[in-house]
């Protein structure tokens, strides 16, 4: 199987993230990893997972006016108009049989409403992808760092997901 794993990061814990999700799916499927301005337009027909992920931001996925807060803050925005949310936008259609999963980073907080994962995966659902349960990985304050144990939770949890499409 080939998976494609698709992320976008500010501070670079959510690519942290995505690299380590990236090496678990690699234990079942061949994986490629993107940032998301490197993402192809439309998902080739032979890719059988797709990964997204991002950070939560105003409690969904960014957007250009929480970018340039996250800059404001250090963080490594560009202006470039291409974030999860637009790249997931401007996909038409998911290809036949092609499963697909989110992840996104947070804030520590209990209690917090709203996960990127959960707002992309309600659109991937709309393309006509098989969507699998989304997760959550944890940052301490707005910029970082991880809250330890959370990359070898990115790594079973994408090992998981292959397991899954196996199974």
């Amino acid at each position: 199987m080939r998976a494609l794993v698709i992320y976008e990061s500010m501070f670079g814990n959510t690519g942290k993230v995505a690299s380590a999700v990236a090496d678990g799916v690699a234990d079942g499927a061949d994986v490629t990893l993107l940032n998301v301005v490197d993402a192809p337009v439309q998902i080739p027909g032979d890719v059988g997972l797709l990964v997204v992920g991002g950070p939560t931001h105003a409690f969904s996925m960014s957007r250009i006016s929480t970018g340039r807060s996250a800059a404001r803050r250090g963080g490594a925005y560009t202006d470039l108009p291409e974030g999860v949310r637009e790249w997931l936008d401007g996909l038409k259609s998911a290809p036949s049989d092609c499963a697909f999963a989110a992840f996104d980073t947070r804030v520590d907080m209990p209690l917090l409403p709203g996960a990127a994962s959960h707002a992309a995966s309600r659109r991937a659902r709309k393309l006509g992808f098989t969507v699998l349960e989304p997760a959550s990985f944890l940052v301490k304050g707005y910029e970082g760092p991880l809250v330890s144990g959370q990359l070898e939770r990115a790594r079973d949890w994408g090992h998981g997901l292959t397991e899954q499409l196996a199974g």
